[in-house]
C-alpha cells in the first residue's frame, strides 16, 4: 500500500497544473457520483453555489467549490477537454502559479457575477434557476486571457488560421443568447469569468499581476502544514562540481524562468523565433 501511494504521489507531481485541476475535477465527480448512488448524502446543495446572498453568507466556501461539482458527465467531459487543450498553451507561456490563479480568480469572479445579477435583478434572467455548478467560468477565464495577451497570435481550427483575438469575441458573441435561455445562471458565470480573464491580462501586460495575493496565501498555508525537517550541515560544493545531468537540467530551467520572465515584462511577441522553438520544445 506504501509503495502503491509514492507511485501516486509520483505520477502526481509530473502533471502540471492543469492537469492537476482536471484530475481534482474528475475525483470530485466521481466520489459525489457514488456518495449520490449510496445514499450517503441526499444532495450536493452545501457545495453548490446559491443565489441567495444570505446563503452565501452561510456557505461562502461555495464560491469555489461549485466550480468543482458537475451535474452530469458530460457536463465534465466538456469542460475538462477544453481546460486540456487550452491549458497545453497556457502552460508553455506561463508559469503554473499564474495558470492557478487565473483559473481560481475565474471560478470566484463567475461565482460573484452569478450572485451579484440576481441580488441586483431579483426579478431578471436568473429568477427561475437553481444553483450554480461547474468549471465554465475558469475555463473561460483562461480562455480569454490568452486572447487578450496574445491577440495577435495565430492559431489553426483544421485548414482555417487565424488571430486568438477572434476566437475571444467569437466565444464571448456567441454566449450572449444563452443568457436567455435555460443554463442563465452559467451563462451569467461564463461572463464573470470573461471578464476576470480580460481583466488580469491587461494589468499583467501592465507588469501587474491581481492575483499576487493568492501567492501569499498558498505559502502561508504551505508553511503551516509542511512537516518539522530535521537539518544537517552538508559539506559546500560547488556548481561545477555536480555531474553533467544536474547542471544540465539547472540550464534548461533556468533559460525557461528567463524566457517567462521576459513574457510577464515584454509580452510574447517580444520573444525572438529561437526563443520561441525552445518554449515550443520544451512544453512538450
Amino acid at each position: 500500500m506504501t509503495s502503491l501511494n509514492q507511485d501516486i504521489r509520483e505520477k502526481l507531481s509530473r502533471l502540471n497544473v492543469f492537469e492537476k485541476i482536471i484530475v481534482a475535477n474528475v475525483v470530485v465527480f466521481l466520489v459525489s457520483f457514488i456518495a449520490l448512488k449510496v445514499q450517503v448524502v441526499e444532495n450536493l446543495e452545501w457545495l453548490s453555489l446559491s443565489k441567495s446572498f444570505s446563503d452565501v453568507l452561510s456557505k461562502p466556501w461555495a464560491l469555489l467549490t461549485y466550480g468543482f461539482i458537475h451535474n452530469s458527465f458530460v457536463h465534465l467531459f466538456f469542460n475538462m477537454v477544453v481546460l486540456y487543450f487550452f491549458g497545453r498553451s497556457f502552460s508553455n507561456l506561463f508559469k503554473e502559479d499564474l495558470s492557478f490563479k487565473v483559473y481560481i480568480l475565474g471560478i470566484l469572479s463567475g461565482g460573484f457575477a452569478f450572485v451579484l445579477v440576481y441580488n441586483l435583478f431579483p426579478s431578471g434572467i436568473l429568477n427561475t434557476v437553481g444553483s450554480l455548478v461547474g468549471a465554465s467560468a475558469g475555463v473561460g477565464a483562461i480562455i480569454i486571457f490568452l486572447c487578450a495577451y496574445l491577440p495577435n497570435k495565430e492559431v489553426r481550427f483544421f485548414t482555417f488560421q487565424f488571430p486568438l483575438k477572434y476566437l475571444g469575441i467569437a466565444i464571448v458573441l456567441f454566449n450572449i443568447p444563452s443568457l436567455f435561455s435555460l443554463n442563465s445562471g452559467g451563462s451569467v458565470a461564463h461572463f464573470g469569468g470573461y471578464m476576470l480573464g480580460y481583466f488580469y491580462a491587461i494589468q499583467f501586460q501592465k507588469g501587474t499581476d491581481i492575483g499576487e495575493f493568492i501567492d501569499k496565501i498558498t505559502a502561508y498555508f504551505l508553511r503551516s502544514t509542511a512537516p518539522l525537517k530535521t537539518v544537517h550541515k552538508k559539506k559546500k560544493t560547488s556548481f561545477a562540481g555536480k555531474k553533467k545531468e544536474g547542471f544540465d537540467k539547472f540550464t534548461h530551467q533556468k533559460q525557461i524562468d528567463l524566457i517567462l520572465d521576459k513574457i510577464g515584462k515584454s509580452g510574447y511577441e517580444s520573444l525572438t523565433q529561437a526563443e520561441k522553438d525552445f518554449l515550443f520544445r520544451a512544453g512538450k
